[in-house]
């Protein structure tokens, strides 16, 4: 009986809302939750929101490995840059298999009728795994373990790496395509742009967190963190994937069922108008944002003078200038600007955000360096943007995994080489500069860090040369369009 409670007693009936209440609430609601329009009777905002915790926990991974641990081994624990820089670079080993993560998920049905939760849980498992052995590393490294023999922190370490950033990727790809298929068509570019978002909340709030809980820094402080966040990815993407994806009846698919094979579908996908120079344009934008990666808090610790807190919250703050990059690109393409136009503006926004950090040295201006860092993660976030936005088109739904893959693929193993390189260029021409081989002006610290930050100026004019005939070409195509990535409403 409608009014009524379980035992019977009435209720008084709610009033309705007055018509002109019910059109304010109406008109500024979306504005206040901006992503409310991504999710459909299928996907409602609650459980769209508990999906993307996933992405929660990828950038509060992220933010640990790169925003903090590559620093306090560098400065606090004395290890090379290149030592340091070759672990964080690891996970560019699993990187080129995104692409196949996301195909098998594609296809792949398991014996209890799941396709992409099989790969969240192998990706959780691996990160999880990663962190529980990274402590013991950092145990060994500080000299607390006793056993006197430094390559088995170093070995343990460069394991612990190499788990953490595959268990990433895999987590990321079949997450990101578990979270498309439950989207309808019309709400799919919504979604993928709630789970970007998601990512730099991560890193923000990854970064803060770990700035605020070693403000007082001790090794035995920074394993209680790498313990608490090995916790938390499990929980976290538990609860993002908790009854998630239906089970489908009939398990595991026959091999007669005609799945296209991996190579014939990639030929295809490459095969597509511009497709090549796009994933090079990927791969040099990722490149020159990612070569600072390992030298940037060690480039603030050693250089600048910043304590471990504030170096740990570069990276918050770095995610924070993406999430405004996030911002403006809404508004952008909500007026017709074309995604790779965008991606342009990404990389000559970078090329003063580096200025700033080179001149943050001579200038001894920590404030300059924080507002480099912050334009770097605007920049960066809007060449991410531009290019996840076009790289969407470039491919069905159907095949979502295959398209997302890809662009993850190239754009992770970019990264990961950039970091290698920068470590080891950081440390060659900082030797080289310190022996006296380039001459007394430069025979000091910051001399290697400045040629990275150079190094990047100039892969970025490349990044930008590749990116031309891409913006002439979606200006002309008769089927372009723009907003795909679904933007245009943020706030801003």
């Amino acid at each position: 009986m409608s009014g009524t409670s379980d035992r019977g007693t009435l209720r008084p009936a709610r009033p309705p809302l007055p018509p002109a209440v019910r059109a304010l609430l109406e008109r500024w609601l979306p504005r206040l939750m901006p992503f409310a329009d991504a999710a459909s009777p299928d996907l409602p905002l609650p459980r769209l929101l508990r999906l993307s915790l996933f992405q929660v926990s990828v950038g509060l991974a992220t933010a640990l490995l790169v925003g903090t641990l590559n620093r306090v081994m560098i400065v606090e624990l004395g290890m090379h840059a290149w030592l340091v820089a070759l672990m964080v670079a690891l996970p560019l080993v699993a990187a080129p298999f995104r692409a196949l993560v996301g195909h098998r998920s594609d296809h792949h049905v398991s014996a209890i009728g799941w396709r992409r939760v099989p790969y969240v849980w192998i990706g959780t498992l691996l990160q999880f795994g990663g962190l529980a052995i990274m402590p013991f590393a950092l145990l060994v490294l500080t000299g607390e373990g006793q056993l006197g023999l430094a390559w088995v922190g170093h070995l343990c370490a460069a394991l612990a790496f190499l788990l953490v950033g595959a268990g990433l990727q895999v987590t990321q790809t079949a997450g990101l395509a578990l979270a498309t298929d439950l989207a309808s068509e019309s709400t799919r570019p919504r979604v993928v742009a709630l789970m970007y978002v998601m990512l730099l909340l991560g890193l923000v709030g990854g970064g803060s967190l770990c700035a605020a809980l070693l403000a007082d820094f001790s090794e035995t402080r920074l394993i209680q963190v790498v313990q608490g966040a090995a916790v938390a990815s499990v929980l976290l993407n538990l609860l993002a994937t908790w009854k998630q994806e239906a089970r489908r009846r009939g398990g595991r698919r026959a091999p007669s069922d005609g799945v296209p094979a991996f190579g014939a579908q990639w030929r295809r996908f490459a095969s597509q108008p511009r497709v090549r120079r796009f994933l090079w344009t990927v791969a040099l934008g990722a490149f020159a944002f990612n070569m600072q990666d390992i030298v940037l808090e060690p480039y603030g610790g050693e250089i600048l003078g910043l304590g471990v807190g504030a170096t740990s919250a570069l990276t918050a703050l770095m995610a924070g200038g993406s999430l405004l990059a996030f911002v403006a690109a809404a508004r952008w393409l909500q007026r017709g600007h074309d995604p790779f136009r965008v991606a342009a503006l990404g990389a000559l926004v970078g090329l003063p955000a580096f200025a700033c950090v080179i001149f943050a040295a001579p200038l001894d201006a920590p404030s300059l360096f924080r507002v480099g860092v912050a334009m770097i993660g605007f920049g960066g976030g809007l060449f991410a943007v531009g290019t996840l936005t076009a790289a969407m088109a470039l491919e069905g739904p159907e095949h979502t995994g295959l398209a997302l893959g890809a662009w993850g693929a190239v754009q992770a193993t970019a990264a990961g080489i950039a970091v290698a390189a920068g470590g080891a260029i950081r440390d060659l021409v900082s030797t080289a500069a310190q022996h006296g081989l380039l001459g007394t002006a430069l025979a000091t610290p910051v001399t290697g860090y400045s040629v990275v930050y150079h190094l990047e100026i100039y892969l970025l004019f490349a990044a930008l040369i590749a990116i031309g005939p891409l913006v002439r070409w979606s200006a002309h195509r008769p089927d372009a369009t723009t907003g795909r990535f679904g933007l245009a409403d943020l706030p801003g």
